[in-house]
């Protein structure tokens, strides 16, 4: 049954402070902890709570079953002057692809353009906290990584391919925000399933199959079955993009052998692909922001279908909700605080929210 009390508001500093003392109390050095809890905190800021600190669970869980060593810390390999690789060495994905996106901006920026791979990583949460990463450093990009078998191939029946998103972003002018898009190749992200589940809620009927092939409403029968894609043949088409240029190109995991992050029997050795480019390779820097400027103006201001109050570009929707969240402060469920508190005391560290008294 869904939690029908009001949710728990929770500052986004206290967030990401309680995220960063459960990961430093798990062996997590300081610096990869600070990483992890930005990633995550800038999921629940902008409303991808499926992607936010409520993974925490899992994720300490495989620390604690080692299936995930805390203490690793990527290292970086050049390849050419324009691309590199970055191995995560089984750690978490969040300071492999930080420093994968910080390694591509560096060379773009001396070169127009920089490619990095990286191996043997693990999920790295929100796709979108990666391109926002290049955003502030004024850079366009592509984000990709392949996850765990949810999706059937077009025509299949069993999970072979992941819920694996495609991310890319632009910089805005001065009078637009920037392109973010971040989508996964299914009706829905995997992870709004694990939410309703924690939730105690119901999915809409179309995102996901039971075992049996049925469709369902039930979140814990559909993580049993498949993720229907979006499109059909052109969301498998998608997912199957992603594990080409993620998983086989780096050398890790592909065609259904990356281990996602609820999986506690053995590392997830998953791939991203990381590409950062200068926004003035062809044009100005000053011309490339008004034409974005135009293009948001012309996107916004389209005429509306009939019910539709507003036209909001890709990303602005998140925006809206990272302004809300970051003035009121960040909601939880009972039951998440519940499962984020049951970490704390098992740690000995201070809980994200007290009951009062």
């Amino acid at each position: 049954m869904a939690d029908s009390t009001p949710p728990i508001l929770v500052k986004h500093q206290d967030t990401k402070a309680f995220v960063v003392s459960l990961l430093e109390a798990s062996g997590v050095p300081k610096k990869n902890a600070e990483v992890v809890a930005h990633g995550l905190v800038a999921a629940d800021l902008r409303g991808v709570d499926s992607h936010g600190i409520n993974r925490i669970p899992s994720y300490l869980a495989r620390i604690r079953n080692n299936i995930l060593d805390p203490k690793a810390e990527p290292t970086l390999t050049q390849v050419t002057p324009v691309v590199a690789q970055v191995d995560g060495h089984n750690g978490f994905g969040f300071p492999a692809a930080h420093l994968g996106m910080e390694t591509a901006i560096s060379m773009a920026r001396t070169f127009g353009i920089g490619m990095v791979s990286v191996k043997h990583s693990n999920h790295f949460g929100m796709s979108a906290w990666i391109v926002q990463q290049a955003i502030d450093a004024g850079f366009m990009s592509l984000v990709f990584t392949n996850s765990s078998p949810a999706l059937p191939v077009w025509g299949g029946k069993s999970q072979l391919m992941g819920v694996s998103p495609i991310a890319c972003g632009a910089p805005g002018g001065e009078n637009s925000i920037p392109f973010i898009l971040d989508m996964a190749p299914s009706v829905a992200a995997r992870g709004k399933i694990h939410k309703a589940l924690r939730r105690g809620e119901k999915i809409p009927q179309g995102w996901a199959l039971d075992e049996n092939g049925r469709q369902t409403t039930d979140p814990a029968e559909a993580l049993k079955g498949v993720m229907l894609p979006m499109g059909g043949p052109k969301g498998s088409a998608l997912a199957i993009m992603m594990d080409v240029f993620s998983g086989v190109l780096s050398g890790s995991a592909f065609a259904g052998g990356v281990t996602g992050p609820y999986d506690m029997s053995k590392p997830g050795d998953v791939g991203h692909f990381f590409v950062a480019i200068k926004p003035d390779l062809f044009l100005s820097l000053e011309e490339f922001k008004e034409r974005m400027d135009i293009l948001y103006q012309k996107v916004v201001s389209s005429e509306k279908m009939e019910g539709v109050e507003r036209i909001l570009f890709p990303g602005e929707l998140e925006q809206l909700t990272e302004k809300k969240r970051l003035k009121e402060g960040i909601p939880f469920v009972h039951a998440e605080v519940d499962a984020l508190n049951k970490e704390a005391e098992r740690l000995g560290v201070g809980k994200i929210w007290q009951s009062p008294s």
